[in-house]
């Protein structure tokens, strides 16, 4: 119902944004079906769960149409990356730091995207610096600064948190209702997210309008990390010391040729390269890595294991025997905090005269100086970032939240 003279009414306006988005981008179509909108009291700006949208009506009113799309926007990218479910672990670091990196993460996006269709809400989280970077990596960057101004932890991060170089969230994000979702709903609602990225971008192929890319990555296939992991040191460590009939070669088996299998009963030095610059991984991400280490080496044996922390250089290097890999979890120690130059993994082995079976290298890849000369079967295990391509090596694409 239009109010008197002819106005429209703040939710209506709501709606005509949201249809001009669908015209300029059929690909967010899909999204718009997912949960409500609803104009209240809840909020003074804008506000969603992950699911639902809440925006103020005085905050809606005081909008040009072209901010209110920028608004609308920017609640359905929060959606879109899940971030209520993804990031939760970094709120409860520091509440404060974990709004404003998702926040620059998508305010730019929406920019570089829509370009005139929409304009910026003065005040909102805005960083040149930020551009192409996710919200873990901007996290890390925030919070690094923020210890270093105040001398010490950065605690829960209540307040603004001093100027980190451009505005506050200019929206809510209810993470408490977001914590009361159960497991499954939880689960259920990234089905749903990512049916509803699917199907948008269905509509935008028929239409001839193109797809969104970040869209496009959202829907990238998710593999178990673990069987890819696998995979490469059994390819690539694998011995030919002994034979067994147990496991014939099956290549000669549709010849009716049966040929014994080679095994070896131990393999060379592994060494493990982890990257403990600035970046913070994810609680769990390092003990499940580890973990998964620890089976691997507990199948092939190897001589010794090797793991050097670096950041821009060799922060701590730790060697594990054979008869000492058992306590590997339990006893290493990462260290470090600087940049990122993964060259001094290089280096290191090189000075050193290493001649390793394998190298895994753990990183966020947003590294300096390149990827590196390796001269060793190498494995990257990529966290939080598909854009990274190392140039040599295999690559295993890993989100923290799978770990």
């Amino acid at each position: 119902m239009l109010q008197l003279g002819g106005k429209l009414t703040e939710e209506q306006r709501i709606e005509k944004a949201v249809v001009q988005i669908m015209h300029k981008q059929p690909a967010i179509g899909g999204l718009v079906m997912l949960g409500k909108r609803v104009v209240c009291d809840k909020t003074r700006t804008a506000c969603t769960d992950g699911r639902d949208e809440w925006y103020g009506r005085e905050f809606v009113r005081n909008l040009n149409d072209k901010q209110l799309r920028f608004l609308v926007l920017h609640e359905m990218y929060h959606k879109m990356y899940r971030h209520l479910i993804t990031w939760r672990h970094l709120w409860k670091k520091c509440s404060n730091t974990a709004n404003r990196a998702m926040d620059y993460e998508i305010n730019i996006k929406i920019l570089d995207e829509y370009g005139e269709f929409v304009e910026w809400i003065e005040g909102g989280c805005l960083n040149e610096t930020y551009r192409g970077w996710g919200t873990a990596k901007i996290f890390d960057d925030i919070y690094k600064k923020r210890k270093e101004r105040e001398g010490g932890e950065s605690g829960d991060g209540e307040g603004d948190g001093g100027d980190d170089g451009g505005g506050k969230p200019f929206d809510d994000h209810d993470w408490e209702s977001a914590k009361e979702m159960t497991e499954e709903e939880k689960r259920e609602l990234e089905r749903e997210i990512d049916e509803a990225i699917r199907q948008g971008n269905i509509v935008a192929g028929k239409t001839g309008s193109g797809g969104s890319r970040d869209m496009e990555e959202l829907l990238q296939p998710k593999v178990d990390w673990k069987e890819p992991f696998r995979e490469f040191f059994m390819a690539t460590c694998a011995g030919n010391d002994n034979s067994t009939w147990r496991k014939p070669k099956r290549r000669f088996i549709a010849q009716n040729v049966y040929l014994p299998s080679t095994f070896s009963e131990t393999i060379g030095e592994l060494v493990l390269g982890i990257d403990t610059s600035g970046s913070t991984f994810a609680p769990g991400v390092l003990p499940a890595f580890m973990t998964e280490t620890k089976s691997i080496c507990d199948m092939l044996r190897p001589e010794r294991v090797r793991i050097l922390y670096w950041d821009t250089e060799i922060c701590r290097a730790e060697v594990y025997e054979q008869y000492e890999l058992d306590n590997m979890i339990h006893t290493t120690q990462p260290e470090g905090g600087g940049g990122t130059d993964v060259s001094c993994v290089a280096n290191y082995i090189t000075e050193h005269k290493l001649d390793p079976q394998a190298i895994v290298l753990l990183t966020d890849g947003y590294l300096f100086g390149g990827w590196g000369n390796w001269h060793h079967p190498t494995l990257w295990c990529v966290l939080d970032n598909a854009s990274a391509r190392p140039t040599n090596g295999k690559t295993i694409h890993i989100k923290s939240e799978d770990m």
